[in-house]
This record gives C-alpha cells, sequence and structure tokens, in this order.
C-alpha cells in the first residue's frame, strides 16, 4: 500500500505535483480540488480502491491519493511534512504564484517525502501500536465517499498503471523541462522585446541631434 500522487495547490490553481506511478491523476485531482469546499479543513473522501486526503490551510490545498490499505494517519503525516516543508519554502509567494510556477523547485521535495512515507509504511515494527497512534491521530477527521459530491456527466475512474513506477528523475525531468521551456521563452520573448524599444530609443536620438531637437524642427 502507498502514496501514488500529490499535488499542492491555491483553489484550482495547480503550484506544485509529483506522482510515483502512471495514471490519470491530474484530471481526477482537479475534478476533486473543485469539490473542496472553501476554509479551512482536513478530510479523507473514498472512491473504489483508493482514498483522497487532503489539507486546506490559508486558501493552499495539499492533497494526495493513496491506495486504500494505506494508513490514514501516515497519509496526513505525510501532507503535515509536505505542508511544513512548502511554507518554510515559499511563504507568502504561493498565495501570488502563478500555475506550476513552483513546480520545479518542489516536486522532488515531494518525491523525497513520498519515498520516506511509503517506506515508513511498508517497514511498520509494530502495527497494534501504530493502529492506536493512528485512531488518536486522525479521530477527529471524517471520511467521505466522494460519489456523493459528483454530479451527473462526471466521471472520477482512477486509473493507475501500477506496472511502471516512473523513477523521480523521469517524472520531474519531463514537468520541469516543460516548465523549463516556458520560462525559456518568456525570457527571451522580454529580452527581444527589451532589445527592440532600446534600438527604438536610440535611433530617436540619433535622429533628434541631427534634426536638431526631439521635435526635428530641421527635418520636418
Amino acid at each position: 500500500m502507498r502514496i501514488l500522487y500529490c499535488v499542492i495547490s491555491r483553489q484550482n490553481t495547480i503550484l506544485a505535483k509529483y506522482a510515483s506511478c502512471v495514471g490519470n491523476f491530474s484530471e481526477i485531482s482537479d475534478l476533486v480540488i473543485s469539490k473542496i469546499p472553501p476554509g479551512d479543513g482536513k478530510m479523507t473522501y473514498s472512491h473504489g480502491s483508493y482514498l483522497y486526503h487532503y489539507i486546506s490551510d490559508n486558501n493552499i490545498i495539499y492533497l494526495c491519493i493513496t491506495e486504500e490499505g494505506f494508513s490514514q494517519g501516515d497519509a496526513f503525516q505525510f501532507l503535515d511534512s509536505v505542508q511544513q516543508k512548502f511554507i518554510k519554502k515559499f511563504g507568502s509567494r504561493a498565495q501570488t504564484a502563478s500555475a506550476y510556477s513552483l513546480n520545479t523547485e518542489f516536486s522532488l521535495v515531494i518525491c523525497d517525502e513520498m519515498k520516506k512515507s511509503n517506506s515508513a509504511e511498508q517497514n511498520q515494527p509494530d502495527k497494534i501500536s501504530t493502529l492506536r497512534d493512528e485512531v488518536n491521530q486522525v479521530k477527529d477527521i471524517m471520511v467521505k465517499n466522494i460519489d456523493e459530491l459528483v454530479e451527473r456527466g462526471e466521471k472520477l475512474d482512477l486509473l493507475v498503471d501500477k506496472t511502471e513506477n516512473l523513477s523521480a528523475s523521469a517524472v520531474s525531468f519531463k514537468t520541469a523541462s516543460r516548465n523549463l521551456q516556458r520560462q525559456m521563452w518568456w525570457k527571451n520573448t522580454k529580452l527581444t522585446i527589451g532589445v527592440g524599444i532600446s534600438v527604438i530609443v536610440f535611433v530617436y536620438i540619433i535622429v533628434s541631434l541631427s534634426c536638431g531637437g526631439l521635435l526635428w524642427p530641421q527635418c520636418v
């Protein structure tokens, strides 16, 4: 049993995400996030063989998708750790960041936390004390079947390819490359505009000097 996916969003604006395997996680998480009520809170949604755990705090949603048998307590420990690291790294910047702008910096952090949590889940020596701790930890967190929230025509079928686990570098590199291409394109565009404006201003100054002033009295 393991954590499959984690996403951090500001309402419907995705800031960072990471998947440990192949699946239609983005499509499903977008739908789940759209159903999360406003305000701070914690909740677990269930659907089929998967659980959707989330923390909503200060307009930021931290959501992870786990297999059904994964400990709810461990899921929220994972989300708590991700939340703390995210706040420490970005602070108020998260409130204004554009979509996916924090993904390159934070997807590997999510990956590391996910590996720790999945490894800890598989190697728990004391199941009784673990269950006791989990009950104390999540006793106030509701579990709701998300089918109650899904409207007619909306599909919530999570498709996961468990045979193709992606390495951290493979998933992150693909996403990071896409983000880097966007950033480089925007940087080049701003540079081109800046150079163009500089050339126009330079030519205007030269012509003005040749024509006796800014209004070009000798040339008009």
